[in-house]
């Protein structure tokens, strides 16, 4: 009797140590799915946030841009003929020259809003030039095409900060510019009319690495 009573004890003991040993492995587990559903939703309204953002970067005004879907870049609608291997702005007759400041205005003040609205986001705006092909240059000396196409583009960013727009001062410095010239090689090339593609190719998108780092900081 002595016996079988020493082991119902025995037996007793090992089931509340069990029980102790399942509860705590249970609240570890709770605590860890707890920190997991915290990490997911967190990550679902940061991405929430970027969605946003894109969206409303991409909804430029109709009648100066128009969307590329292919490439997801904007291609700026206006007719810009520079004269043969120029850059300068003055090639462009007065009205087209009257259309592109109002471009550069429209596009201006729609990162100006979002910058506003999401003032934690940082953007940056990519301003490319292009180059005709003709009698094949763009195999007898393609590095001649990305000088041209940049000093293009540099030319429209000069030619948009003349005119009052300088993207540089949006926000508080929100707005990183970076010019570049895709000579006879944008993927957003037309290949029904060569002339098209002295036209300038716009991208804007928002900082997503950098607003990510800005939240983890803020944790």
């Amino acid at each position: 009797m002595k016996k079988a009573g020493f082991f119902w004890v025995s037996y007793a003991d090992l089931m509340t140590s069990l029980f102790f040993v399942m509860l705590i492995l249970y609240i570890i587990s709770f605590a860890i799915v707890k920190s997991k559903q915290s990490e997911l939703q967190a990550a679902a309204d940061q991405l929430k946030e970027i969605e946003s953002v894109q969206n409303a970067i991409e909804n430029l005004d109709s009648r100066y841009y128009s969307f590329d879907e292919i490439n997801k870049r904007y291609k700026l609608n206006i007719d810009v003929h520079f004269k043969p291997n120029s850059s300068k702005i003055s090639d462009i007759p007065f009205s087209k020259r009257q259309e592109l400041a109002l471009a550069g205005k429209k596009l201006f003040y729609k990162i100006d809003s979002i910058v506003k609205v999401n003032e934690s986001v940082d953007y940056l705006l990519i301003i490319e030039g292009n180059a005709a092909r003709y009698n094949e240059n763009y195999i007898r000396d393609p590095d001649k095409g990305y000088r041209l196409s940049y000093n293009r583009a540099l030319a429209l960013f000069n030619f948009w900060k003349d005119e009052g727009f300088d993207f540089g001062e949006i926000g508080n410095n929100q707005c990183e510019i970076i010019i570049a010239g895709s000579g006879y090689f944008s993927q957003s090339r037309d290949t029904i009319t060569e002339q098209n593609n002295k036209r300038f190719i716009i991208q804007v998108t928002s900082k997503v690495g950098k607003y990510f780092n800005k939240n983890e900081k803020n944790k």
